[in-house]
């Protein structure tokens, strides 16, 4: 386990590496780059180190952002929820869990990830009945894009700082988790007696 979390953390240092930028010939994904506004922010711009957008299309490039505003929510959720965790503030299970979250999951009954399991399918599968609704745009869930657009700049500053929060969250968490798997860590100074 914790070999496969050092590999995985040295595989993920490969994104923080200069990539050479090529000329580009025309294609959807140039277009995709000069018309979107979310998510490419200063100082990266559109960021893309390890080539993953190089040759696809429009559709690939929305999943490839419902992907990363779907894991930076959750990512998000996962930092507070580990440091209330932490903190003594258990809401499940009257609080009979360890504070340790690797712990807790490791206590939590065969039905409690029953429940957990199903709660997160119902979720996507929720989310995939939203996405065949007509003008759906990436990530909206809630349907904001029927009321605001991208020519809206509070909105488009409100979505560039969910991704970036989200993008931050990722990596936070990965600290967060390699913290308490290699030194058993698992909360931070403010809560240490």
């Amino acid at each position: 386990m914790k070999l496969a979390t050092v590999f995985a953390l040295l595989g993920s240092a490969a994104a923080f590496a200069p990539v050479q930028q090529q000329a580009r010939s025309s294609s959807s994904l140039s277009a995709w780059k000069d018309e979107t506004v979310v998510g490419m922010t200063a100082p990266m711009g559109f960021f893309d180190p390890l080539g993953f957008s190089k040759g696809k299309d429009d559709k690939t490039m929305s999943h490839y952002r419902e992907s990363e505003l779907k894991h930076g929510r959750v990512a998000m959720a996962a930092c507070l929820g580990w440091y209330l965790d932490a903190a003594g503030v258990h809401p499940a299970f009257n609080s009979e869990l360890s504070n340790n979250p690797l712990e807790a999951a490791q206590q939590l009954a065969p039905v409690g990830w029953v429940q957990f399991v199903l709660g997160c399918g119902a979720i996507e599968w929720l989310a995939e009945k939203i996405k065949e609704r007509p003008g759906y745009k990436a990530g909206d869930l809630l349907g904001a894009a029927y009321w605001v657009d991208d020519s809206d700049e509070g909105w488009v500053d409100y979505q560039n700082k969910e991704i970036n929060n989200g993008r931050l969250a990722m990596v936070a968490f990965m600290g967060i988790f390699v913290q308490a798997l290699f030194y058993g860590d698992y909360g931070d100074m403010i809560f240490k007696k």
